[in-house]
């Protein structure tokens, strides 16, 4: 299994296992592997160090070394972090009406319908109409990666 370092043309950083280098390629080439956060298949290789298994070698204890990381490349993958925990919370507490969002939200503030949480799809038309009648709405672009269950 080869664990790789990816980046999409977006910057965002993850990982990702493979049988071997030849398998990412080929997964690459096909258009298989996409961002985990935006959804775009525009996805490079990022230089990583070798891991090397030293355990059998070091029994004085001591921890082997790992090289420093960035302080930009750490408060960007906290950030990305963060934002995905607030678009599962989000995704979690409402319900997908899909697209029937104007008409239910209308159906809501005019209580013809239980108030909660909703989320879905409309036009920036139905939208604009939406903030027009008073109607609190936001657009909230969700990775393709959230919208299904992780594996």
């Amino acid at each position: 299994m080869k664990v790789l370092d990816l980046k999409c043309s977006h910057e965002h950083r993850f990982e990702g296992w493979f049988a071997s280098t030849e398998e990412f390629e080929s997964q690459l080439s096909h258009g298989l592997v996409a961002c985990p956060v935006c959804s775009t298949a525009e996805v490079s290789r990022m230089p990583s160090a070798p891991r090397l298994n030293l355990s059998s070698s070091r029994n004085d204890g001591t921890p082997p070394h790992q090289p420093p990381v960035s302080d930009a490349a750490s408060d960007s993958n906290a950030l990305q972090a963060r934002a995905l925990r607030f678009l599962r919370e989000v995704l979690e507490k409402t319900e997908n009406v899909g697209d029937r969002f104007a008409e239910e939200a209308r159906r809501i503030h005019y209580n013809e319908a239980p108030a909660r949480n909703i989320r879905g799809v409309t036009t920036s038309e139905d939208a604009h109409a939406l903030l027009e009648e008073g109607i609190d709405v936001m657009p909230l672009p969700v990775p393709a990666a959230l919208k299904e269950p992780l594996q």
